[in-house]
């Protein structure tokens, strides 16, 4: 039998320590999104497409508030997603996820899995975004969410502090990006538990038969109904800048906007690679 040394319970104790202080560090990133939007400041973070760790964490480290993970046009499995998760955290960046679709499986799989944050994708109606926001938060914080040991939890390690804190703290957004969606919208950002919305600007425009004319009358005037509408109601407009436009997001914040996405990592791939004309 191998003799055991006092240095055990010392090495335990240090780890054990060790492992508390990295938690607390990281719920202490993990809360600051919706801290930084209530306080009025504009947050702006990322779209992530590439199923990469590795691109996850440089993206992540360029200085966004947050990193959304693409699941509804991404290639993510469900495997991938605490790596993910874990490498935009070590960038510095609060992981989101943009989940593939507003129902129960996909919420549960990205929460658990550590996601600080949840952008629901094509509400249109109260009833969608309130099913949605149940599925994201446990029985007592008021929701119907699983209750179980994960990723998000140190795997039961520190169950009690994220179940308490979740319920005030977790980010949620709702995507607009269908014309029966600015219909509904009054009924959508009166929930209270909503932090804010953001125009999916290529789906509301293709919805009214102008995809990509964002300049056409009737999209602008749709726009505007949103912000109208927002403002009566006091919700955090937001607003996906897809092409990196350091004008256009500049513009974004001064018209109001306080959620924001910068870009995407396939477009940022695609716009810093081209090849530059070469005299042959």
């Amino acid at each position: 039998m191998a003799r055991r040394y006092s240095g055990d319970n010392t090495a335990r104790t240090i780890a054990g320590n060790f492992r508390f202080s990295k938690v607390i560090q990281i719920m202490q990133m993990k809360w600051k999104t919706r801290a930084l939007l209530k306080s009025g400041r504009a947050v702006v973070g990322t779209w992530l497409q590439f199923p990469s760790a590795d691109v996850a964490e440089a993206i992540a480290g360029a200085g966004y508030d947050y990193v959304a993970v693409d699941l509804e046009h991404g290639a993510f499995t469900r495997a991938q997603l605490p790596d993910i998760f874990r490498a935009i955290e070590c960038g510095g960046s609060a992981p989101f996820a943009r989940i593939a679709e507003a129902e129960q499986r996909p919420i549960k799989a990205a929460l658990d899995s550590g996601a600080q944050g949840l952008i629901f994708p094509m509400i249109e109606t109260r009833e969608q975004l309130d099913r949605a926001i149940s599925w994201s938060l446990y029985p007592d914080g008021g929701g119907t969410r699983g209750v179980g040991f994960s990723r998000a939890n140190d795997y039961g390690e520190y169950f009690d502090a994220y179940r308490t804190a979740l319920p005030d703290q977790l980010t949620l957004v709702a995507q607009i990006e269908h014309i029966r969606a600015v219909d509904n919208l009054s009924d959508i950002v009166s929930h209270p538990r909503l932090d804010a919305i953001m125009v999916g600007p290529y789906d509301l425009s293709g919805s009214m038969g102008l995809t990509g004319q964002f300049d056409h009358p009737d999209f602008v005037a749709a726009m505007q109904r949103i912000s109208d509408i927002c403002r009566r109601h006091g919700m955090v407009m937001g607003q996906h800048v897809v092409e990196p436009n350091p004008e256009k997001l500049g513009q974004c914040i001064r018209n109001g906007y306080r959620f924001l996405a910068y870009g995407i990592d396939t477009v940022f791939l695609l716009r810093a690679s081209k090849c530059p004309p070469i005299p042959r």
